[in-house]
C-alpha cells in the first residue's frame, strides 16, 4: 500500500474528518469519547487517525470540545404587503433555506433561523446573542455595517449572501451584472425597446446597488433612455413595486416601453398594478424580474427573469462556512452564474422558456 502523502501544514481534525469521510462532529466524539458514535465510525476515524499520525493539539482539541454542530442563519423580514400570505412566503428566502438545510444535514449540523425587521433596534445584539448559541453564522442580507460584522467575526465565523467579502468574513453570491446586462440589451437590442424604467430594491441592499448600476452601465452602452431615482424606489416586495407604479400614474408619468425589476416579487407587484390599470404586458409595458423564483413561470404572462441558483447558493454558503469553522480559511468570494430565462412577459411569442448564460 502506498504511502499517504504528508499533509502540508499542520493536521486539523478537518484532515482527520476528510480522511475518514465522515463530519468533524463525528471525528469529536471518537475523540473526546462522547455520545455513542458507530462501531463502523469509530473505525473508520481510528484508521484516519493511524495513518494520517494525528496528534490533537490544544486548539484542535478546543475546537473539537466546543462544537455545538449549530449553525445561525438570520433574514430580514418585511411589513408591507399587497397579497394574503405575502410576507410569510418569502420565496426566494426559503429556496436558500432550503440549500443551507441540505448542506447542514450532510454534516450533522442544526439550523437556528431567526429573522430581524428593517427597523429593530439592538440587531447587532440580537445576532450576537445568536451567534453565542452557534458555531458560525449566515446573513441573508446586509444587516450589519462592516465593523459591526467585524466584531461578530470576532465571536464566530460569518459568511454574509449580499456585499463583498471582508478581512472579517467570507461572501458567497450570484453575478448579479451579468444577469442585468443579458436583460438590458434583450430588451434593448432584441427588442428594440429604447426607454427602459428600474424598480429598485430597497437602497441599503448591497445586490440591489450592483444591479443598479449594471443598468444604467448597459443602457447607455446601447442607446436607451432610463427612467431611474426616488420615484422608482421599490422594496423587493410585491407591495413595493405596485406602489412604484401607481404613485407614477397618478402623478401623470407616462410610463417606459420596459420595465426591469430588482428581483420576481416586485415584477408581481408592477404586473398586478398595470392591470388594474388596464395596462397589457407586454403589448403595453414590457416586465421583467430576477431570480426565478417558483411562482415567476406561472404568472400571466410568464416572466422573463434572470435564474439565481438559489439553493445551490444556500448549500455553498454552508459550505465555505463549515470550512472555516473546521479548518480555517476558505475562498473569501464566491460568485456563482446566472441563467438568463427568456418567457412571454418581455414581449417573446415562445411558449417555452429560453435559456441563455
Amino acid at each position: 500500500m502506498a504511502e499517504p502523502k504528508k499533509a502540508k501544514g499542520p493536521l486539523t481534525i478537518y484532515d482527520v474528518a476528510s480522511r475518514a469521510g465522515v463530519s468533524i462532529a463525528s471525528v469529536s466524539r471518537v475523540l473526546n469519547g462522547q455520545g455513542t458514535p458507530r462501531a463502523e465510525t469509530r473505525e473508520r476515524v481510528m484508521r484516519a487517525v493511524r495513518e494520517l499520525s494525528f496528534v490533537p493539539d490544544g486548539a484542535a482539541r478546543a475546537l473539537s470540545n466546543g462544537l455545538k454542530e449549530v449553525v445561525g442563519v438570520v433574514f430580514r423580514r418585511g411589513g408591507e404587503t399587497l397579497f394574503e400570505g405575502e410576507d410569510e412566503s418569502f420565496l426566494f428566502i426559503d429556496v436558500i433555506n432550503r440549500g443551507i438545510e441540505v448542506g447542514a444535514q450532510r454534516h450533522g449540523f442544526d439550523l437556528l433561523i431567526s429573522s430581524v425587521g428593517f427597523n429593530d433596534d439592538n440587531v447587532a445584539a440580537r445576532i450576537g446573542a445568536l451567534a453565542g448559541k452557534a458555531d458560525g453564522l449566515i446573513l441573508h442580507d446586509r444587516m450589519l455595517s462592516a465593523v459591526g460584522i467585524a466584531r461578530l467575526a470576532d465571536m464566530v465565523p460569518v459568511v454574509t449572501l449580499a456585499g463583498s467579502p471582508t478581512p472579517a468574513s467570507i461572501n458567497v453570491r450570484c453575478d448579479n451584472e451579468s444577469g442585468i446586462r443579458a436583460l438590458v440589451r434583450h430588451l434593448a437590442i432584441d427588442h428594440g425597446y429604447k426607454n427602459l424604467g428600474y424598480v429598485s430594491g430597497r437602497s441599503d441592499s448591497p445586490d440591489n446597488r450592483t444591479r443598479s448600476r449594471a443598468f444604467e452601465t448597459e443602457a447607455a452602452a446601447a442607446g436607451a433612455d432610463i427612467d431611474t431615482g426616488p420615484a422608482w424606489q421599490g422594496n423587493y416586495s410585491a407591495a413595493g413595486g405596485a406602489n412604484v407604479v401607481a404613485s407614477l400614474l397618478d402623478a401623470g408619468r407616462k410610463l417606459p416601453r420596459a420595465i426591469l425589476c430588482a428581483n420576481d416579487q416586485t415584477a408581481l407587484g408592477v404586473m398586478h398594478e398595470l392591470a388594474q390599470r388596464g395596462r397589457q404586458v407586454p403589448r403595453d409595458v414590457a416586465v421583467t424580474g430576477f431570480d426565478d423564483v417558483p411562482v415567476a413561470r406561472h404568472m400571466h404572462p410568464p416572466l422573463t427573469t434572470v435564474r439565481q441558483p438559489m439553493q445551490e447558493l444556500g448549500a455553498i454558503a454552508f459550505e465555505v462556512l463549515y470550512t472555516r469553522i473546521s479548518a480555517g480559511g476558505g475562498n473569501p468570494d464566491t460568485v456563482l452564474p446566472v441563467e438568463f430565462i427568456v418567457r412571454e412577459s418581455c414581449g417573446c411569442r415562445s411558449a417555452g422558456a429560453k435559456e441563455k448564460t
